[in-house]
């Protein structure tokens, strides 16, 4: 019986014992549990672009990275890829489709092989300043674009700014619309493009960015179309003795997240994220900025001849494209196309 008695005493002081214990660990989770919940928990954006690490389009793209990290106190980890290192903007962009990457910050050239009407912001000479661009692409005319990528499984979380386009090449100055003609330039893949070239005279070809380079080296191509910072920072100044300011599209980055990934996110991380790809846009845009008009001058300290274009030669090139704008208006649709435009007027005013 005594037997039988300790048998329940000490059955009992464990299940007390037990409960005492539970006190600082509710519902049974132990330290150990909670450190590997915690890390189950955490989530990686690989981030790529087709630009070297010194372009301003990499320091925004760090910038998010110290946002982001920060305020999800390091439950979201953004690793960045740049040079390409991840393929070019558009097999990135397929892969954000497939959710096999998570971020993305390509042209709006290359994207309009995903959704045509962003072929609008490639209209040459479309944007008369990038301030009256910021309004833009900013405002509701701009999300209403953001939104259509959400059919293609992406998600469009702001723009930033690759700039306006210059026309590098070894053959000869650029003054007027008369010097394009049977000039070998690389353009991005992209119709509009190829097409308002060929308008001007020159001899378009479609290449990766990645592969530029060489070719201008070995001839394949007498030149490009970039803004100056990336002009200067791909040392396109070893291969091509002239550029101009051509100013033929002001090229916006959009800022893209696989929508895979963006719906697996909580409410709040998705709120950090999207307000990061627009904070660190800010910065990249100023930093742009101030590259460009830098990179200029180097461009020239480096034996680059810069030819300055007057505006009646700008307003001769529009002409000569025109017609390529208005078959483009009439395959993206008159009224988004006229919407745009009102949208630019009107911030032209402000």
């Amino acid at each position: 019986m005594k037997k039988f008695l300790g048998l329940i005493l000490t059955a009992f002081l464990v299940l007390a014992l037990a409960a005492c214990g539970g006190g600082n660990n509710e519902g049974g989770e132990n330290a150990d549990d909670k450190e590997s919940a915690d890390t189950a928990e955490k989530k990686t954006i690989r981030a790529g672009i087709g630009l070297n690490d010194s372009h301003p389009q990499y320091k925004g793209l760090l910038k998010f990275k110290e946002i982001v990290e920060e305020k999800t106190d390091g439950q979201i980890v953004v690793e960045t890829y740049h040079s390409g290192q991840l393929g070019d903007d558009r097999t990135m962009t397929e892969a954000l489709q497939l959710g096999s990457q998570e971020v993305v910050i390509p042209s709006t050239a290359p994207l309009a092989n995903f959704v045509p009407e962003f072929s609008v912001f490639d209209f040459p000479f479309l944007f008369p300043s990038e301030e009256v661009a910021d309004k833009v692409l900013d405002g509701e005319v701009g999300q209403k674009f953001l939104d259509k990528l959400e059919d293609q499984n992406l998600i469009g979380l702001s723009y930033w700014e690759n700039g306006f386009r210059q026309v590098s090449n070894s053959e000869r100055a650029i003054a007027s619309a008369a010097d394009f003609k049977g000039l070998k330039l690389r353009t991005m893949e992209n119709d509009l493009h190829l097409e308002a070239f060929r308008a001007l005279g020159a001899n378009p070809t479609p290449m990766a960015f990645t592969e530029l380079f060489t070719a201008m080296q070995q001839g394949t191509v007498d030149g490009q179309e970039n803004p100056f910072a990336t002009i200067y920072l791909s040392k396109f100044y070893e291969v091509q003795d002239h550029v101009s300011n051509t100013n033929h599209i002001y090229s916006p980055f959009v800022f893209l997240m696989s929508k895979t990934f963006y719906d697996g996110l909580t409410e709040e991380q998705q709120q950090i994220v999207r307000e990061a790809s627009v904070e660190a846009g800010v910065y990249e845009r100023q930093l742009n900025r101030e590259a460009n008009e830098q990179y200029l001058q180097d461009l020239q300290a480096e034996g680059v001849t810069y030819t300055e274009i007057a505006p009646e030669q700008h307003a001769e090139m529009k002409e000569l494209v025109q017609p390529v704008i208005d078959k483009y208006a009439d395959k993206i649709g008159k009224d988004t196309v006229q919407e745009v435009y009102d949208a630019i007027e009107a911030a032209s005013k402000e």
